[in-house]
């Protein structure tokens, strides 16, 4: 059996909107970004972890800490189209399966990585995978900012929302919804085909990248994870992550 070789790309983009530069704070004493590819180091199935940058200042921290970045242009609308750049320029192989890693989570599980990746060496014919997570207690379905996902019987995505789905018709409420985590995995020769796809209406109007893909007709894998990872995106986030990291 041919094994496909397996890559992380690690999108880091200085110029956040709602924390600009969270990919080098370093109150911990190492950056954001040093976290996150420290973690990625931590799973099994990973040969390769780079970080696509676009400033050269994430680079260099990156590569003071004896990992590997590469520069991207700044100008990507989004992470998917940054990691088909960073796949251009590191002339990955097509059968190489891309692991999208979220800069910003420096928590994330390396267990949950390896299940994904697995995930989709089972299943070579699917372009793309994610994971989904049981709804938190505590969090309201009806919150737009937390993504909800729905599966068919075959654990394929039928539709990503930020409104409660699915909706139980005869309660009047919310089914039993996921979260959908903000983890990917890709086939390296999709990903051009998602860059020369248009924004599609469903997109457009969620604002959620992955659904221009099921809008296309392609396939999304979806494996089941415990729990999401805290990631960062306000201060608040960030000294809450610097208050566990000192706990342990």
């Amino acid at each position: 059996m041919i094994i496909s070789p397996v890559v992380a790309l690690i999108p880091a983009r200085h110029a956040s909107s709602r924390l600009p530069g969270k990919m080098l704070l370093a109150e911990t004493g190492k950056p954001v970004i040093v976290h996150v590819l420290e973690r990625a180091r931590e799973c099994q199935s990973l040969m390769r972890v780079v970080v696509c940058a676009d400033d050269a200042r994430i680079c260099e921290a990156v590569a003071a800490h004896g990992g590997e970045a590469i520069l991207t242009r700044a100008d990507h609308p989004n992470g998917t189209s940054r990691l088909a750049e960073a796949a251009d320029l590191l002339a990955l192989s097509p059968d190489t399966v891309v692991v999208n890693i979220q800069g910003d989570e420096p928590e994330i599980e390396p267990e949950v990585v390896d299940r994904l990746v697995a995930e989709m060496l089972a299943h070579p014919t699917v372009p793309m995978g994610t994971v989904a997570t049981p709804f938190p207690a505590g969090d309201k379905a009806t919150d737009p900012n937390i993504v909800k996902v729905v599966l068919s019987q075959h654990r394929r995505a039928l539709y990503f929302s930020r409104a409660p789905i699915p909706w139980d018709r005869d309660a009047g409420t919310p089914g039993a919804c996921l979260k959908h985590m903000g983890l990917y995995a890709y086939r390296r020769w999709f990903l051009p085909t998602y860059a020369a796809m248009a924004p599609t209406p469903l997109e457009q109007a969620e604002k959620l990248e992955q659904l221009r893909v099921l809008e296309n007709g392609h396939a999304i894998c979806v494996i089941e994870a415990a729990a999401s990872p805290a990631g960062i995106d306000t201060r608040e986030q960030y000294e809450a992550f610097v208050k566990r990291f000192n706990a342990r």
